[in-house]
């Protein structure tokens, strides 16, 4: 599998032990940044990293800040994005069976290295089921294409 992945500088430790566990089990992977404890903003990482696996030049993406929360609602600007942000193996898996989700989003100052392994790792190995997920996913696509959720009217 090939694997985007990036972090802001609060998530750059994590990115580092995820990495390794990515090359450990035998994916490829590129990073896109940040690559020290240096601030910056993380939409400009979130971006690349979800543009990539929009493109199609990645299968999946991996992207890490303090709480992911940041990550998550930068990725999901992307057309063709689906980030799930995820504290835990259930939402991990539920994310790609159910979602297809393509970037998972994790918070450093969240999870602790161990969680943060195990949900990669479920991540990673859990698949689309389709049927009746399928159906939805058409939905949340025919939504993306028109350009996004219907705004209320202004008063």
């Amino acid at each position: 599998m090939r694997i985007a992945i990036g972090s802001d500088h609060a998530g750059v430790h994590l990115k580092e032990a995820i990495k390794t566990l990515l090359t450990e089990r035998g994916h490829a992977h590129h990073d896109f940044g940040c690559f020290d404890a240096t601030p910056v903003d993380y939409p400009d990482i979130g971006r690349q990293v979800a543009e990539a696996v929009a493109g199609g030049d990645f299968d999946q993406g991996i992207l890490i800040c303090s709480s992911g929360i940041g990550m998550c609602i930068v990725a999901n600007k992307v057309a063709g994005i689906r980030a799930a942000l995820c504290q835990d193996s259930f939402c991990a898996r539920r994310s790609r069976e159910h979602n297809d989700a393509n970037v998972l989003c994790l918070g450093e100052s969240v999870l602790g290295l161990g969680v943060a392994r195990e949900v990669v790792e479920t991540y990673l190995s859990a698949q689309f089921q389709g049927g009746r997920h399928a159906r939805r996913l058409k939905k949340i696509k025919a939504l993306e294409e028109s350009r996004g959720l219907p705004r209320k009217p202004s008063p």
